[in-house]
């Protein structure tokens, strides 16, 4: 006799026309082994967690609650700025869950097996890569950008085959929804208009439900996706956090970080850094993040046109006149965020010039990205830093002035200690934590989601935690999408 499920979910995707998922169920995992939980998460949502073995077995999909409702969703997606129909190839939606807000959020597993659309793939995940995710959203999380979520990890005691044997993981992630720039662009192309419409009134109503009341819904749609991802860039800007594949299958409607593959920080800045290895040509390098979101919004003022207006010259007419706001959107957010970081109010635009003098020298001499944000914020300047080289002065005296003048010390201060983080993921720590773990050993992966856990907050005796790594290892890093 089955037990009764121990978290109620709900499943109102499927309310939309069958051409956008397909019912799946997770594969069965013979020996699955928990490896990681995250009790703060669960105890936010209130989930039960007494029984670890209940809710493992539960959210694998090894207890049911006999509706077979679990699902993968269907969309298409620019890959590198090619069109192709995609879909969730290792990944099915559990359900939805309700928390007692009344939020509603998906819980989904990756590395859950094949699906309709695996495209040849095995729909597995390997432990290595479910790590970087779980610690990598964590971290951002906690950086206060918004992201997917892990709720547990564990090995499936399968082997994954890449370029050599791995062991096999799934992940359970919750996200507000998994509706991205992709979806509509599959129902633009595959489906008809009725059904891109349905997909609209369905993503309004759940994720933007005030948006019912505009004249033009769909518009504030559009509108509303393109503010809520200049928001979620700008972020990504201020951490120095580089994405690495900002696919528009990539690209969550509801302004959540996720799919945490190729990304990386940056240490030394230089706008042009990439790490992953599938980047060739750069097109998704730290500085150029702002062009790819206002390309890929572009895709979805494409896929949403034929529910614009029904005159096609008057809903190309409007959609593009939402996309000219974006260059103007961007600056006015990008700038107020980085005078942030220097202690000056958003609407110190005057000072925008002095952000674009900082970053030049910071690339000239190669200097922490992080740091020196963290030493302008905190006031200290350690021996090792270029902020004490003699062609960074004159731009710290300036800058000095302009706080000195203002007679908001002690604000400017707040304002940077709120915006720049004295830790962040270092790439090198991250690759010996996943490279420790998967052999076995947990104790750096877990100092490091501690850490992360406040990463505003100088901690003494961490200061191996706050360097960046050696030059060689830069040159040669390189990210990986794990799939």
């Amino acid at each position: 006799m089955l037990k009764k499920p121990m978290i109620k979910l709900e499943y109102s995707y499927l309310s939309l026309p069958s051409k956008f998922y397909q019912l799946e169920k997770p594969a069965s995992f013979i020996k699955p082994e928990l490896v990681l939980i995250n009790d703060s998460l669960m105890r936010e949502l209130h989930i039960p967690v007494q029984n670890q073995e209940d809710l493992l077995s539960f959210l694998l999909g090894l207890q049911s609650d006999g509706n077979g409702s679990s699902f993968a969703q269907a969309y298409a997606g620019h890959q590198f700025g090619h069109f192709t129909m995609l879909g969730d190839g290792r990944a099915i939606v559990m359900g939805e869950y309700l928390d007692p807000l009344n939020q509603r959020f998906d819980i989904q597993l990756k590395g859950s097996g094949r699906t309709t659309y695996s495209r040849g793939g095995d729909g597995k995940a390997t432990l290595r890569a479910m790590l970087r995710e779980y610690l990598m959203s964590e971290a951002m999380h906690h950086l206060k950008i918004p992201t997917s979520r892990s709720l547990l990890l564990a090995k499936t005691g399968d082997w994954v085959h890449r370029e050599m044997l791995h062991e096999g993981s799934v992940l359970a992630r919750l996200m507000k929804s998994h509706i991205r720039i992709g979806t509509f662009e599959y129902a633009r192309y595959y489906c008809t208009t009725e059904e891109l419409q349905a997909l609209s009134d369905y993503t309004i109503n759940r994720l933007y439900p005030e948006l019912q009341q505009d004249e033009n819904p769909v518009v504030g749609l559009l509108k509303r996706v393109m503010s809520t991802q200049i928001d979620l860039v700008v972020n990504w800007m201020r951490v120095g956090f580089i994405h690495g594949v900002m696919n528009t299958d990539n690209v969550s409607i509801g302004g959540e970080t996720f799919d945490y593959g190729p990304c990386a920080f940056l240490n030394t800045y230089h706008p042009e850094t990439v790490f992953s290895s599938i980047d060739t040509h750069g097109r998704y390098a730290f500085g150029n993040q702002a062009n790819i979101i206002k390309w890929n919004i572009a895709r979805l003022a494409e896929a949403l046109l034929p529910i614009i207006h029904n005159n096609k010259d008057q809903s190309l007419e409007i959609a593009q006149a939402i996309i000219n706001e974006f260059d103007e959107n961007w600056n006015k957010k990008y700038y107020g965020k980085m005078l942030n970081k220097i202690g000056l109010e958003n609407n110190h635009s005057k000072f925008n010039s002095l952000v674009d003098e900082l970053l030049n020298i910071m690339k000239e001499l190669k200097m922490d990205y992080t740091n020196t944000f963290k030493d302008l914020s905190q006031d200290i300047v350690s021996e090792e830093n270029p902020i004490k080289r003699a062609d960074f002065l004159p731009w710290l005296e300036k800058w000095k002035n302009i706080i000195n003048d203002s007679n908001r010390i002690q604000e400017s201060k707040e304002l940077m200690m709120m915006n720049n983080p004295v830790f962040i993921p270092r790439n090198h720590l991250v690759e010996q934590a996943l490279d420790d773990a998967v052999g076995g050993d947990m104790s750096l992966f877990s100092q490091l989601i501690g850490i992360y856990s406040e990463p505003y907050r100088h901690q003494n005796n961490l200061d191996e935690f706050m360097k960046r790594s050696e030059p060689g290892f830069e040159k040669i890093y390189q990210t990986f999408c794990g799939t």
